[in-house]
Formats: structure tokens, sequence, C-alpha cells
């Protein structure tokens, strides 16, 4: 930071220069006019007697006093005739040349409109001064006088010099008398001006030694230790204030968005970055209509800007693979005087109510429709065999396999529900150890070789030696078991099943890609919802239960991690598990 007291000096001198160099220039220019007014008139005195001359004597008789005049004069004289001829002319008395000479009095001549009357002009550093002159009152010619102005210039120079000298001397004077008022004077302002920067960058702790009350000087530094005081105690309760306010609104437990007047987001607390899994950098300093992703909310902050009233509604977003229920809260921010200051928004999960009341609403129909198929086809052909079939040792076989496949699909569905039920309960708790992940799901492809060798679908791991997590072993199988389980059932024959293991820096992800029927992607949203079927006519004949992926989804977050899918009709599909590296 420039000192004080330097560009108190400096703004003095320049003010002071610039005076100077004004005055000088207003100064010199008088002199130069002055010095050419009277060089003018000399000049035309001694064109106007040399024209007398001509007027008087014939030209012959006039040429050598006209030479002698030029002599005495320092001047050169040229004559004209009437048409323009060159009669006399006494020679050079510059650098000019006699032809640039001749050229310049003829551009002069007729430039003007009349000839009659003096002429004056300034070329190549010569002035000029011609004056026509007559015989019998017939016009005979022009004198054309012709002089330097090296003498002016002279002049100008000499009066530059002394205000250059004047100028130098003032600026010193200047500098020691202004060094001299600071050293005394400045001192204690240049303290304030020091502490007043310190409270500008936030420092209220910063003070200035108080001496001289009785002065304005004193009264300055007493008034500044006053400020900072002052600003202290505000800044204290502001601080806490904030805090309290941050606290607040990262700790709610609904997500909270505000945006400004112009339509900029200034704000995203906690609980919305976790709902919908963004990064704040993406959403800060944005405008609403680039960031958000779903037109339903877009369109309720047009609302709110248009009407500038609350609003109230519930929506329906999908998260990730997940759809979400929301009651979202838009309300206008109006500052004193009626100032429009921008929109609140609050977003209020109601997922897991909606998913409550959808649940009692469809948990009997579920069950029962799917209880209804295996109970029916067990009565059905229970009741063949009693009617008489029993008796065909074939149609006795055929029928009591059925029975027993019907049973054993029923067993599952109930393992199943009494596993999402346990699952489910607050008390559920994961044994959690070290688990090598490849060597599980290595061990795991022995289960499947018969099935995969049955539809000649090519099925491998590719991983590293060993990846490492923190998990259940056997809730980790039973996720993969059910994912390993549909990929082999949704890939046709000569298809391909893969699994790899990625590992990153915070994260271990697990894919699961196989080259099946796939899934619409407007279906990816409800796959994980209960007794939910892509294809229900196959997946009834294939044994499922409607419940295995629901059994993965919250296995995958008991353990800390979450689950994406990708998928593209009739080319396979990829369901990709997230595990944190520490739990």
């Amino acid at each position: 930071m420039t000192d004080f007291r330097f560009r108190f000096v400096v703004a003095l001198v320049s003010l002071i220069v610039t005076v100077l160099v004004c005055l000088g220039m207003l100064l010199g220019q008088l002199f130069k006019d002055f010095y050419v007014e009277t060089m003018n008139k000399r000049i035309e005195k001694e064109t106007k007697m040399i024209a007398l001359l001509l007027e008087s004597e014939p030209l012959d008789i006039a040429r050598p006093q006209i030479v002698q005049m030029s002599d005495t004069l320092s001047a050169r004289i040229t004559v004209l005739d009437e048409n323009e001829k060159i009669v006399i002319d006494t020679g050079q008395i510059s650098t000019i040349s006699d032809g640039a000479h001749e050229q310049i009095v003829r551009d002069i001549l007729h430039s003007k409109g009349e000839k009659n009357t003096s002429i004056t002009a300034e070329k190549q550093n010569i002035y000029y001064y011609i004056v026509p002159f007559s015989h019998a009152k017939k016009a005979a010619g022009y004198v054309i006088l012709s002089t330097s102005v090296h003498s002016l210039k002279k002049v100008t120079q000499q009066i530059w010099a002394v205000l250059v000298s004047s100028l130098g001397a003032a600026l010193i004077v200047i500098v020691l008398v202004g060094l001299k008022i600071t050293a005394q004077h400045m001192k204690p302002i240049e303290a304030a001006t020091k502490v007043a920067f310190e409270l500008a960058r936030g420092n209220y702790k910063a003070r200035v030694y108080e001496t001289h009350h009785g002065e304005e000087t004193g009264l300055l530094t007493h008034s500044l230790n006053i400020l900072a005081r002052n600003l202290q105690e505000m800044s204290k309760i502001q601080e806490m204030q904030t805090d309290r306010l941050h606290t607040l609104i990262e700790n709610v437990g609904s997500g909270l968005i505000l945006i400004d007047s112009r339509g900029y987001i200034n704000l995203v607390n906690r609980a919305y970055k976790e709902i919908f899994h963004i990064r704040p950098v993406d959403y800060l300093h944005r405008l609403y209509t680039e960031v958000f992703p779903y037109k339903e909310i877009t369109q309720l902050v047009d609302e709110i800007f248009i009407k500038e009233t609350r609003v109230r509604k519930q929506l329906v977003l999908t998260v990730d693979i997940e759809r979400k229920y929301f009651e979202v809260y838009g309300a206008p921010i109006i500052g004193t005087n009626a100032e429009w200051k921008g929109i609140v928004l609050v977003f209020h999960d109601i997922t897991e109510l909606k998913k409550l009341e959808q649940m009692r609403k469809d948990f009997v129909a579920n069950v029962s429709h799917e209880l209804k198929t295996p109970i029916t086809s067990i009565k059905g052909f229970a009741e063949t065999l009693l009617d008489g079939a029993m008796k065909d040792e074939k149609a006795l076989e055929h029928f009591l396999s059925i029975i027993l496949k019907e049973s054993e699909r029923l067993q599952s569905l109930i393992q199943d529900l009494l596993d999402l039920s346990k699952i489910e309960q607050h008390g559920f708790q994961l044994r959690f150890e070290q688990v090598n992940l490849t060597r599980l799901l290595t061990e795991l492809m022995t289960m499947f070789i018969g099935k995969a060798e049955e539809k000649n679908i090519h099925l491998r791991v590719d991983a590293v030696d060993s990846v490492y997590i923190v998990g259940d072993s056997d809730r980790l199988k039973q996720i993969f078991i059910n994912l390993i389980t549909n990929a082999l059932t949704y890939t046709p024959a000569d298809g391909h099943v893969i699994v790899r293991v990625e590992e990153s820096p915070e994260e271990v992800l697990v894919h699961v890609e196989d080259t099946g029927i796939g899934i619409a992607e407007k279906e990816i949203p409800r796959i994980f919802e209960r007794f939910y079927r892509v294809d229900k006519a196959r997946s009834r004949n294939s044994g499922g239960t409607g419940l295995g992926l629901a059994i993965v989804k919250h296995l995958v977050e008991a353990h800390h991690g979450y689950i994406t899918v990708k998928s593209q009709i009739g080319k396979g599909t990829t369901f990709t598990v997230h595990f944190p590296k520490e739990v």
C-alpha cells in the first residue's frame, strides 16, 4: 500500500506543477504573440517603404538601394512585375532554394482572391509579407519581403528556459515544505488510515494510539477507536446469529434452496444435497432454469415469480433410480418497502409416508395375487388326482411334480417376505467384517455354472486378486445371488454375463453386466418396488417372486451404499453396486 505521506506530497507537487506549466504556457504564448505582432508591424512598414521606393523610382535606379536595404534588414526582397515575373531578387536568406521560394510566392498569391492588398504568410520557417505597388494608378507588380523566424524561436526557447528553471526551484521548495508538514501533522492521520484499512478487512481488534484529545487529529483517533469497539460488538452479535441460522438451515430435515431476485441460486442446504445427490458447485450462483433437472420445479418457481404468491404442491420426482414424493413449498421473500428479495423453496420428502400409504393399499392385493396362483395350482391338481387321475402313474407323477414345484415357489415367496420384513425392521443389524469381495464372487460362480451351461451363456468374474470392503458376507452373497440369477434368467442363449469389480479411492463398484432383453427407461425407477415385474409372464414362469430386487436394494443401503441401473432394450442391462470403503 502506498504511503499516505508520499501520496500527499505527490498530489501537492502534481497540483503545483500543473499550475506552473499552465502559467508558463500562457506566458510563453503571450510573449510569442507580442513578438510576432511587433515583427509583423516592422516588416509591414519596411515592405511598404520598399513599395513607395519602387513607385517613385524606376527599377534600374531602385535596384542598388533595394539590395542595400536587404542587407540592412537581413531579409530577402523579391520584386515581381504585373505578370508575376521576378525582376529583382536579393538572394537566399535561409536554406530554402530559389525554386522553392518562387513556388511559395506564387502559391501565396494564387491562394488569395484579391491581389491589390497586402498578404502575410509563414512557410517553411520563413515569414512572407507581400504588398502590391503601382505606377500612375496602375498595378505594376508586387514587393515580397521574407525573413527567417529563427529569432522568434530563440526568444521562445529563452522564455521556456526561464520557466523551467523557476519550476525546478519551486518543486524543490514545495517538496521540502511538504515533507516537513507531513512529518509533523500526517503521522496521526497515517496511523488512523492503517487502522481503518484493518477495520475494512474485518480485523475489529485494531486500535490507534490516542494523543492530543483537544486537537482534530485527537478527536479522529478517539472516534475511530469508538467505531472499532462498536464494530467488534456488532460483529460478535452477527457471527452468533449467523452461526445459529447456518446450523438451523444445515440441520433442518427438509431440503432448502434460496433463489435471489434475478433467478440465481444463493444457498443449498445439506438435506437437499443428500436427497438429490448433487454437488453445491453445480448449483450455486447459477440460474435455476439451468440447474434444475425437473421441469416441475422450474414451473413452480416460474409461477411464484409471476404471481408473487405462496405455492404448495406435491411432486413425484425420479432421483437416480428411485421415484420419490415431495411436498414442495415455495414463497416469495419480500423485504422492507415491499422490495423483492427472491424465493425460498422447501422440499419435504414424504416418500416413506406415500410408500406406507401405498403399501397398506397394495400389500393385501399383491400378496393375495402372488399366493393365489400356486395355491390354485396345488388345489386344482389335488382335486384332479382325487377325481381319479391318481390311478394313472404318469399323470400322478406329473401332477405331483407340479404340486412340488408350486409348493417350493410358495415357500420361496413366504421366505422372501419374511426376509424383507426382517430387513425393514429397525432392529435389523449386519455383522460387519473385512470381506474379500473377489474371493466371494469367485465362490458364487460355482453355483451358477450349471445354469449358465444349460443356456450356453458365457459367465465370468473380471476382478483383481483381492478387493476388500467392510460388510456382512452372508448378506453380500444374497445381493449378488439375486443379481446374477436375474442376469442369467433374462439373458438368451449364447449370451454373456460378466461380473466386474472396479476400485476407486473412495468406493468399490461391482458391475453385473448381461446381454439380455433389457429394461425400458420408464420402467427402471420401479424395478425395486415389491412385486413389480418388467416381464410379468416370464418372471412368474422362471420362479421369481418379484421381491428379489427390493431385498437387494435394502441390503445395499444397509451397507451404506447404493445401486444404479443402465439398460437398453435388446442390448442388455448393467446393475452397479456402490460400496463405500469405510463404513
